[in-house]
């Protein structure tokens, strides 16, 4: 029994290829949008690249900006046929080649899909990605005068200041780190000289951030340096009181930005499956219901359409057969190449009589 039979006249036939042949052009407008999201997405993951320890992060722009093209293309191609399809002479041409399309939307289909679930499942990946990136940019922090980091005090300055928040997981990771350039520390100083021979490594840490770490919506004024020293304030507690920098740090801000952003166009690539599912299966009907015409030299008489040509259960089962055949055919075939080679590798004796 077929898959979802339906009965087709001459006038439900015409409607039907004239609402695909719409839902066709709008999934061309769908892949546009499709494209323009990658591409965003691609602009917004480069402007931060520096803070990115790897390139995988792009995969899902790429990904993407492929199904936008190849969304436009076969949308095209089947908005062509189904306008063609109301001109039996027109649509003759078609016919074989409908099969074949009808297989490359199914696999289409399934990597719109996939694209849609890595959209939802990259936050893992982004998040080790991000925080290595950030963990090795304030490390160059200090690097203003080295060629190919000069940059990124910019960079990490214009992202704490953008997204509010202040290092890799909060703004106590300034204080590990030697952010505060060579050129201007006086290393005649003695407070200078005590901090960099007390660590091992012979840097110079102290309890202070970045300007850029300041909360500008505090009323009171920024309390940079010695942040954890309680007596070089008045009225002053680090650990009660509201801290006028931001709690927040920059991994967790960047990966809820990006995460939203991919989770929004993840729903929208689920929705433009569910249309292109429907414009398949519509297409499909389509397909069908030309095809068996019992007279094609009276357009105007009744056909059927159908999705699967037999149930969904025999459909699997002859799928299954014929998977089998072809392994028992290649198995066949080694086992012939083998006794060739057999063959082939006996030398017949040869007896000499003097």
């Amino acid at each position: 029994m077929a898959l979802l039979k339906v009965k087709f006249n001459q006038k439900k036939r015409v409607k039907l290829a004239q609402g695909l042949w719409l839902m066709n052009w709008f999934s061309v407008f769908a892949g546009i949008i499709v494209f323009s999201m990658g591409l965003f997405l691609k602009i917004e993951l480069r402007k931060r690249s520096e803070v990115m320890d790897n390139s995988e992060s792009h995969f899902v722009p790429n990904s993407l900006i492929v199904m936008g093209i190849l969304s436009c293309a076969f949308n095209g191609f089947a908005g062509k046929i189904c306008y063609d399809s109301l001109d039996p002479a027109k649509f003759a041409k078609w016919k074989p080649l409908l099969k074949p399309y009808l297989a490359l939307c199914f696999f289409f289909n399934i990597l719109i899909f996939f694209v849609a679930l890595i959209c939802f499942l990259m936050r893992g990946s982004l998040e080790s990605t991000l925080a290595q990136g950030l963990k090795n940019g304030m490390k160059f922090y200090r690097d203003t005068d080295t060629p190919g980091r000069c940059f990124m005090k910019k960079t990490i300055d214009m992202l704490q200041i953008e997204f509010k928040c202040c290092g890799n997981n909060g703004f106590k990771d300034w204080f590990e780190i030697q952010w505060i350039s060579n050129r201007y520390l006086d290393f005649s100083s003695k407070e200078v000289k005590d901090r960099i021979k007390s660590n091992v490594d012979g840097r110079y840490l102290v309890d202070g951030v970045p300007f850029s770490c300041c909360n500008p919506s505090s009323p009171r004024p920024c309390i940079q340096y010695q942040v954890t020293n309680n007596s070089a304030h008045y009225s002053y507690d680090y650990q009660t009181e509201e801290l006028n920098l931001w709690g927040r740090g920059c991994r967790e801000a960047l990966l809820h930005y990006y995460s939203s952003m991919m989770s929004s166009m993840g729903a929208v690539v689920l929705l433009v499956w569910l249309f292109e599912m429907s414009v398949m299966v519509g297409l499909r009907l389509l397909h069908t219901s030309l095809e068996s015409i019992p007279n094609p030299e009276d357009p105007e008489c009744e056909s059927e359409g159908w999705i699967l040509e037999n149930s969904l259960k025999d459909t699997l089962k002859s799928a299954l057969e014929s998977l089998k055949k072809i392994g028992k055919f290649n198995q066949v075939e080694a086992g012939a190449e083998g006794a060739e080679g057999e063959e082939a590798g006996k030398t017949p004796a040869i007896t000499t009589v003097s």
